[in-house]
């Protein structure tokens, strides 16, 4: 055996160590994925059977008296306009274009992922409320500003805005130059209407805080899948 053939033999014998540690990182952190998705789908599960069960809770309606209770200058203008995205078929209309302009973008994999996150969910969400069957928040705690028709749980709302905004959340943090202000605007942009909308559904007595916290359980957990599902692909096209 020549110097060369030892050398390229040390360099392999040394790198099987660094690759076995790297392959236990990666299956330790598929685990603990695998357990926070495996949670969140119990503490989804055991919601959606009180609220089949229960009309609304007892903290429902304490949580929603503190939230309209809020006299902030503005807020409820502000909780009108962030609901708005996510009324009658904007929400598709949003969806749709956003495909389209990734496909024109030259980016297949992300328009397939987006509306897998957005339209997946949006069915998903009509089933799970035919099978909940739970009524919306009655006119008796409060004068409704629209009187809202279909089922309460989970709200699609926030479902939409979950499974939308966490995409492009994603998408963002992904693809954009890091450390660049189109990617803190971008992850900004995608974060806010999220953390707004459950609020939003309260404030507007569309929806109990229990629909929402389901809708964003579920919209993780869709969210999630449909991610997985994207990076398949991304990485097929890679390939």
């Amino acid at each position: 055996m020549n110097n060369q053939q030892r050398q390229t033999v040390e360099s392999l014998t040394e790198a099987l160590p660094s690759t076995r540690r790297r392959r236990a990182r990666i299956v330790r952190l598929l685990w603990r994925a695998e357990m926070f998705y495996a949670a969140g789908l119990l503490a989804f599960a055991v919601l959606a059977l009180f609220a089949h069960a229960y009309a609304h809770f007892g903290w429902d309606a304490t949580i929603q008296q503190l939230v309209r209770r809020i006299s902030l200058p503005g807020f409820g203008g502000l909780m009108r306009i962030i609901s708005i995205p996510g009324n009658g078929l904007i929400p598709h209309t949003i969806a749709v274009l956003t495909a389209v302009v990734f496909v024109l973008m030259r980016l297949r994999a992300e328009a397939a992922g987006i509306l897998l996150s957005t339209t997946g969910s949006g069915i998903m969400n009509m089933v799970i409320k035919m099978v909940i069957g739970r009524p919306r928040p009655d006119a008796q705690r409060g004068e409704l500003l629209i009187q809202y028709p279909g089922n309460s749980f989970p709200s699609g709302h926030v479902t939409f805005y979950v499974c939308y905004f966490g995409c492009l959340f994603f998408l963002a943090y992904a693809l954009l130059p890091r450390h660049s202000l189109t990617r803190r605007l971008a992850l900004l942009f995608a974060v806010l209407p999220v953390a707004l909308i459950g609020l939003s559904r309260v404030h507007l007595l569309a929806h109990w805080p229990s629909d929402t916290l389901g809708a964003y359980l579920f919209g993780g957990l869709w969210l999630a899948f449909s991610l997985d599902i994207y990076r398949r692909l991304k990485a097929t096209q890679t390939n």
